[in-house]
């Protein structure tokens, strides 16, 4: 979404005809732009359960589909009160809510966007992080008041990375099942395995298995489209192939890659996507090795911001699929990097084309 659309945004730095630096962007959101993005992103805006196309060597995806235009048709079935003040409407039949478990790249994401698309309103969908944000920007007594009044809350990405957020999620999410808000989720991981390797889990395993019972687990297997008959990562272009490039592209970001990372320490994660206001491609030079957690984890969040705004990369330095340790490909976090990885390939693909 544009800066265009959101006045309220600001971002230091302007679209011109020379590349514009990402580390010189400042964005300032509003809470107000925070609910308003509550929507499926742009590479999402358009999909329904009729244009996902199930592999048809893995039965879990057919029966997802089914499930959720299931559960669709229970949303839609609510009927309005016909007369009363006190009267309330027939809550919608179902589970509290559905969770979508399964791989990198087997659609989730693409179902989850076409329930919301096929749900009535009002309706709210963003990612596990974009919720947090949204509760520390609202506070959260405003957060439940605000959301209460959803019929579906989607949560993409749903991943529990340290003990604040368990406590935070798990004491939202009552409070708007009890509200009758349905839910929605996506995650690699099982509910009952959430936070495992990350945190104390076992110290949480009340709010865990609480949230687990908002949810009925719904497993998707497959291989990743993004990379089905598909190469491994592009071989990366030379610094001056890039700023070439770079110059020769409307709405183009040029930015060093150590610098952008050392950026991102400096800017809230919920401000990723202003970051990216009017920006249509990447370029980056220099990608090297990740070793810091924390850095880590921050390219994570803008590798997905970047991904739904379907902005393609083009890089120098080593490929994407090297950028992080394998001592972190085994660790708490896989799961996050391995997706990163497959948005950033596809990107750099998208880049090559």
């Amino acid at each position: 979404m544009s800066a265009a659309s959101h006045p309220d945004a600001i971002a230091t730095g302007t679209v011109t005809g020379a590349p514009i630096a990402l580390t010189e962007r400042r964005p300032v959101v509003p809470a107000q732009r925070l609910v308003a993005e509550m929507v499926p992103p742009p590479r999402f805006a358009g999909v329904s359960f009729g244009s996902y196309l199930p592999d048809p060597t893995q039965p879990s995806q057919i029966e997802a589909v089914r499930v959720l235009e299931e559960f669709a048709v229970g949303l839609n079935a609510t009927t309005a009160p016909k007369r009363g003040w006190f009267r309330k409407a027939a809550a919608p039949t179902g589970p509290a809510g559905v969770y979508l478990d399964g791989g990198y790249g087997v659609g989730k994401t693409h179902l989850l966007a076409s329930l919301w698309h096929a749900a009535p309103g009002p309706k709210a969908f963003g990612t596990f992080v974009e919720l947090t944000n949204l509760v520390g920007a609202l506070g959260f007594q405003q957060a439940v008041q605000t959301l209460s009044g959803h019929k579906l809350l989607c949560i993409d990405e749903f991943e529990l990375d340290d003990p604040g957020d368990t406590v935070l999620v798990s004491t939202l999410l009552s409070r708007l099942v009890e509200a009758g808000v349905k839910l929605a989720a996506t995650s690699n991981t099982l509910p009952e395995k959430l936070g495992e390797g990350r945190f104390a889990a076992t110290d949480f395993l009340r709010e865990i298995q609480g949230l687990s019972a908002h949810f009925r687990p719904l497993r998707i297997d497959g291989q990743d489209y993004r990379h089905r008959g598909l190469p491994a990562a592009p071989p990366p272009y030379t610094d001056v192939q890039v700023a070439e490039r770079a110059a020769d592209t409307p709405g183009a970001a040029l930015d060093d890659f150590a610098d952008l990372l050392g950026h991102l320490s400096a800017v809230h994660p919920s401000r990723y996507g202003a970051l990216l206001d009017d920006v249509h491609a990447v370029f980056l030079r220099g990608v090297c090795p990740v070793t810091d957690q924390s850095t880590a984890l921050r390219l994570v969040v803008l590798a997905d911001r970047m991904y739904d705004r379907e902005l393609p990369i083009t890089a120098s330095g080593i490929p994407f699929d090297q950028v992080f340790s394998e001592e972190m490909l085994v660790g708490g976090y896989r799961k996050k990097y391995l997706r990163a990885i497959s948005r950033l390939v596809a990107l750099a693909r998208d880049s090559a084309r």
